[in-house]
C-alpha cells in the first residue's frame, strides 16, 4: 500500500513537520520552501493534503495564506493547533556555559528573551527554527545552539540542553489542512468549522450588515481578519471563520445575508473542529485568538 503524503512549509523538524507527524500518523511528510510550494504539492498529486500555519497566539496571523489559498483551488478539510515548544538544542557533550550564540527563526528569538537575558546570549537569526538546528549539528561548535523543537533535535542528533524555554506557556500555531477533494460532514454534525473569505460592497455599513446576520442568527465568529487587495485603499477583503454547517439553518441564513451585501464571497471549507478546542478553559483563555487588522466585496461561490 502506497504511504500517504502530506506536504509542509519548512525544514525536516520543523514545528510545522511536527505537526503534520501529530495530525496524520504514519504519512510521510513532504518539507516544502514555501506555502506556495507545498499547495503545488497537493494539485500536482505529489501529496495528498498541506499543512499549512495559519495563525499563532503569540505572532498573529500568517501573511499570505488569504490570498495564496482561494487562488490554489484547495480546500480546507481539517484544523490542528500545535502546541510550539521550544528546546534549547546543542553539540552532544555541551555545556550551558559554553553556549555563546542562539540560532533561530526570528519569530522564535523574540519567544526566548529572558533566556537571552539570563545568559547573555548573542541572538543570531536564521531562516526557521530546524534550519537553525541543522546549521549548529553542521558546525559542531559547543559555543553555537539552536532553538527549534525536540524533533529537529531527534533528526539532527542533537542534544536538548533545556527544554520550554518560550517566555509564555501557551505559545500555540493553528494550521489548515488542504486537500484537492472536500471533505464536507453531513450536516447536523456537533463541532463543525466553515471558513470564507469575502469582499463587501462599496456602500455605507456593508461590513455591519454582513457581521450583524450571524449575531443575529447566533452563529459564534472565531476569526474575522482584513486585508488590502489591488492598488487601491479601497479594496479590502476579509477571510472569516465561523463555528457550524452551511446547510445548518442558522447559519445558512447568515450566509444568505452575507450574499446580498458582498460582491464575491467563497466558502474556503467546512470541517470538523480540532479536540483543542475543548480541551481549554470555558472562557477559552489558551485559544488563540486574532484581531482585524489592515485588511473587498454577491453571490456565493460554493468552493467545497
Amino acid at each position: 500500500m502506497t504511504q500517504q503524503v502530506i506536504a509542509f512549509q519548512g525544514t525536516p523538524g520543523a514545528y510545522s513537520d511536527l505537526a503534520c507527524r501529530n495530525a496524520r500518523p504514519g504519512w510521510r511528510t513532504l518539507p516544502c520552501r514555501s506555502f506556495a510550494e507545498a499547495m503545488a504539492a497537493v494539485h500536482e498529486g505529489r501529496a495528498e493534503q498541506a499543512m499549512l500555519a495559519c495563525e499563532n497566539s503569540l505572532a498573529g496571523r500568517v501573511p499570505d495564506i488569504h490570498s495564496l489559498l482561494p487562488a490554489s483551488g484547495l480546500h480546507i478539510v481539517g484544523e490542528h493547533f500545535q502546541r510550539v515548544e521550544h528546546c534549547l538544542l546543542v553539540v552532544p557533550g555541551t555545556r550551558m556555559e559554553q553556549v555563546r550564540r542562539i540560532h533561530t527563526h526570528p519569530v522564535a528569538m523574540d519567544q526566548i528573551r529572558v533566556l537571552l537575558r539570563d545568559y547573555n546570549l548573542t541572538p543570531v537569526p536564521e531562516f526557521d527554527t530546524a534550519g537553525a538546528a541543522e546549521l549548529v549539528a553542521l558546525w559542531k561548535k559547543p559555543e553555537e545552539a539552536a532553538v527549534a523543537s525536540a524533533l529537529a533535535a531527534e533528526l539532527y542528533g542533537l542534544e536538548i540542553l533545556k527544554r520550554n524555554v518560550e517566555d509564555a506557556a501557551h505559545n500555540t500555531t493553528r494550521f489548515y489542512i488542504a486537500s484537492r477533494q472536500p471533505s464536507r460532514p453531513p450536516v447536523h454534525t456537533p463541532h463543525v468549522m466553515t471558513t470564507l473569505i469575502f469582499s463587501v460592497r462599496n456602500i455605507p455599513g456593508a461590513l455591519y450588515k454582513v457581521l450583524g446576520g450571524f449575531a443575529t442568527n447566533g452563529v459564534n465568529m472565531t476569526r474575522l481578519e482584513s486585508y488590502m487587495t489591488g492598488e487601491t485603499f479601497a479594496a479590502t477583503r476579509f477571510l472569516m471563520d465561523v463555528e457550524g454547517h452551511p446547510d445548518d439553518d442558522r447559519l445558512g441564513k447568515a450566509l444568505a445575508e452575507l450574499e446580498f451585501f458582498t460582491k464575491s464571497a467563497t466558502i474556503l471549507g467546512v470541517y470538523e473542529q480540532s479536540p483543542f478546542r475543548h480541551s481549554t478553559s470555558p472562557e477559552g483563555q489558551d485559544m488563540p485568538r486574532s484581531s482585524p487588522e489592515d485588511a473587498t466585496s454577491g453571490s456565493i461561490t460554493a468552493h467545497v
